[in-house]
């Protein structure tokens, strides 16, 4: 929700407004660069300060996985409503429109490239589809190949383990809140590309389903995350055609009810036990 608007913020101070002509060529580029950059930095900022206040203080007093969910949700409805309540507030710098939809620009044209027994691709869909690979990619290559990947994956392990070999876990875990804002700075662009819009609770449904894709993949398997990603977007698309359009979401909520049912370590397995995250 925060990488949207810090979108929308890169777009109004770029001077660029809903009703201006998609970009093209060198201007779409610049763009989106400038809409990527301020979208990681505002939700990247805003996990590292969630990590601070509502994570940190429970971890240093030895609270349980659970307080640390429940500390997750209450943070995630407070940052939904301030939002929400936001109209008109100079601190927001007229982004937020309340619980309305606030409109986002129109950043490149949407050519149909071609169509295959009804499916249409499109030139923002091939943009979205290539964008989610390539940071994807990067993610993986950073956790599997980096020193600071490494710290990543020994916390991930065994955090008393590590922290005895040397490791900074408050560190580690800083860096890793970072990485996961900037990851749904990214999402939340890409997300914009396709639907031109966002409201104050944009991110709910959305990550429901992807901890959804997560399980179906196997927490704390990036790759399996990537492709429990993708089955569940087959899957929803697949059953709004046979059931209708409106059971699109409540699939994802069905599916990961089955999932925890008949394989909790998800379809790749868990990863979490040893150092390959």
């Amino acid at each position: 929700m925060l990488g949207t608007f810090g979108a929308l913020f890169a777009t109004r101070w770029m001077g660029i407004t809903p009703k201006d002509p998609a970009k093209t060529g060198l201007a779409l580029v610049l763009v989106l660069g400038g809409c990527l950059l301020v979208a990681m930095a505002f939700s990247g900022t805003t996990a590292v300060l969630l990590e601070r206040i509502a994570y940190r203080p429970l971890r240093k007093r030895g609270a349980g996985r659970l307080a640390a969910l429940i500390s997750a949700i209450g943070a995630s409805l407070f940052l939904q409503e301030l939002v929400g309540q936001a109209r008109g507030r100079w601190w927001t710098l007229g982004l937020s429109q309340g619980r309305d939809f606030s409109p986002f620009p129109r950043l490149m044209a949407k050519n149909q490239l071609f169509t295959f027994e009804g499916a249409e691709l499109r030139t923002d869909k091939v943009l979205i589809f290539v964008g989610a690979i390539v940071v994807m990619i990067m993610l993986d290559r950073f956790v599997k190949l980096t020193r600071v990947g490494r710290g990543i994956r020994s916390v991930a392990q065994d955090p008393e383990t590590a922290s005895l070999m040397g490791v900074n876990i408050d560190r580690v875990v800083t860096i890793t809140f970072l990485l996961g804002g900037i990851m749904a700075g990214a999402a939340g662009v890409l997300y914009l590309v396709f639907f031109e819009n966002t409201y104050y609770a944009v991110g709910v449904i959305l990550g429901i389903k992807a901890f959804t894709a997560a399980v179906l993949g196997g927490i704390g398997n990036i790759r399996g995350a990537l492709v429990g990603g993708l089955l569940l977007g087959i899957m929803e698309n697949y059953g709004a055609a046979i059931f209708g359009a409106e059971w699109k979401d409540p699939i994802a909520f069905i599916l990961l009810v089955l999932i925890l049912l008949v394989r909790p370590t998800g379809l790749l397995g868990e990863q979490l036990g040893r150092a390959r995250v």
